[in-house]
C-alpha cells in the first residue's frame, strides 16, 4: 500500500483555493463602481450561435465562436456593422462585457445605448426606416441615442487621445473623456456601462473614462429606456463574452 503524506493533500487543496481566487480577481462587481444593483435582468455567455439567437446584426458582419468567445468583423472589410442586444434596457442599468483586439492595425469600437426611434418606438419598429450599418442611420436620422467611441483607432487618421460621448441624433459630442482601449493592447479587457438616470459613466477595466451628467440642454432631457448595441468599423475584427446587464436600485 502506498502511503500519500498528508501535507501533499493539503497543497492541491492550497493549490485549488488559490486557483479559485485568481478566478476571482478580475471580477468586477457593482458595489466596485459604486452603485448597487436590482436584478440581472439579461446575460448571454457569447460563446456560440446560440447564445445570441435572438441579437440582431444590421450591416455585413460575420460572427465566429471559439474558446468560449464570439469574435465580430466585416469579411474583406466591408462595412461598419451594429449588433443589437434584444433586451429593453431600463432608464438605469450597468452593463458589462469584455472583448479583447485581434487586429492592431486599426478599428473602431462604439456602444449605442438607451436607443429608441425619435417618437419612443422600439429601434426594431418595422416602421422606422431599414438601417445597414451606415453610421448617419444611426446618428443622424430616425434615431434617438447616446453613444460612447472606447476603441479609435483609423488608420487614415492618427489614433485618437480620448474616448468621446455623442447625444443622437446630430452626433453632438457631449463629453471627452480618458483614452479608450490603447490601440497596442491585445489583452482582454471589461467595459463597464453604468447609466443612473442622467448620469453616465464608463470604464475600462477599472479606469474611468466617461463621466458625464445630462442636463437636457442638448436634445431635451435625459433619454430613458432603451436598446443596446455594440458597434464596429469595417476594419476592426474583437471578439466578446460575457455580456451582462443589471437594472439599478432605485433607492441608490
Amino acid at each position: 500500500m502506498k502511503f500519500t503524506p498528508p501535507y501533499k493533500g493539503f497543497a492541491k487543496l492550497a493549490v485549488f483555493i488559490m486557483a479559485l481566487a485568481c478566478s476571482s480577481c478580475s471580477t468586477q462587481t457593482p458595489s466596485k463602481f459604486g452603485v448597487k444593483t436590482d436584478k440581472l435582468i439579461y446575460q448571454s455567455v457569447m460563446d456560440s450561435a446560440a447564445s445570441v439567437k435572438d441579437w440582431v446584426m444590421e450591416g455585413p458582419g460575420h460572427l465566429k465562436f471559439s474558446d468560449g468567445w464570439m469574435e465580430m468583423r466585416s469579411p474583406n472589410e466591408e462595412m461598419h456593422h451594429v449588433y443589437w442586444c434584444p433586451e429593453t434596457l431600463p432608464s438605469d442599468f450597468m452593463a458589462q462585457w469584455e472583448m479583447q483586439n485581434l487586429h492592431l492595425d486599426a478599428g473602431l469600437c462604439i456602444v449605442f445605448f438607451a436607443a429608441t426611434g425619435l417618437e419612443g418606438e422600439d429601434v426594431m419598429d418595422s416602421l422606422l426606416p431599414k438601417r445597414g450599418g451606415k453610421f448617419s442611420q444611426y446618428n443622424n436620422g430616425a434615431l434617438k441615442n447616446y453613444h460612447i467611441s472606447y476603441y479609435a483607432h483609423n488608420p487614415k487618421l492618427p489614433a485618437r487621445a480620448v474616448a468621446r460621448l455623442r447625444k443622437n441624433p446630430g452626433k453632438n459630442i457631449v463629453n471627452e473623456g480618458q483614452p479608450g482601449i490603447n490601440v497596442e493592447s491585445d489583452r482582454a479587457h471589461k467595459v463597464t456601462l453604468i447609466k443612473n438616470e442622467a448620469h453616465i459613466r464608463l470604464f475600462i477595466d477599472d479606469r474611468l473614462i466617461i463621466n458625464w451628467i445630462d442636463d437636457g440642454k442638448i436634445n431635451d432631457g435625459p433619454l430613458g429606456r432603451g436598446k443596446i448595441a455594440l458597434r464596429q468599423m469595417q476594419w476592426t475584427h474583437f471578439r466578446y463574452r460575457n455580456f451582462k446587464v443589471w437594472s439599478l436600485d432605485s433607492d441608490r
